[in-house]
């Protein structure tokens, strides 16, 4: 998934996904439902950070769950961030990713 995030393919991204995945934040609202409300999102996200990547720190694996550690950097000339990702899978689809910055 991080490798089509990076590749800013949204398509790609979403084949990953169950067709009810969603993404928001950990426990709270949900910012983009669907595979197509992912899709979309991400398309906008990349039209306004063109050089947008994420790189994995760490990561950790219990059951249907992967935690990651990501750096992100929103420009070659921005400073980085941090965000906990969690990954729910059912099956070897994603169904739902929850981000704590």
């Amino acid at each position: 998934m991080i490798a089509h995030y990076n590749a800013q393919d949204a398509d790609a991204y979403v084949t990953l996904m169950t067709d009810d995945a969603c993404e928001g934040a950990y426990r709270g609202a949900v910012a983009r439902e669907g595979k197509e409300g992912v899709r979309s999102g991400l398309r906008a996200m990349f039209a306004e950070f063109p050089e947008n990547r994420a790189e994995i720190v760490d990561r950790k694996a219990l059951g249907n769950y992967v935690v990651f550690l990501e750096r992100v950097w929103r420009s070659n000339d921005a400073e980085p961030f941090d965000v906990i990702a969690i990954y729910s899978f059912e099956g070897d689809k994603c169904s739902r990713v929850e981000f704590v910055r």
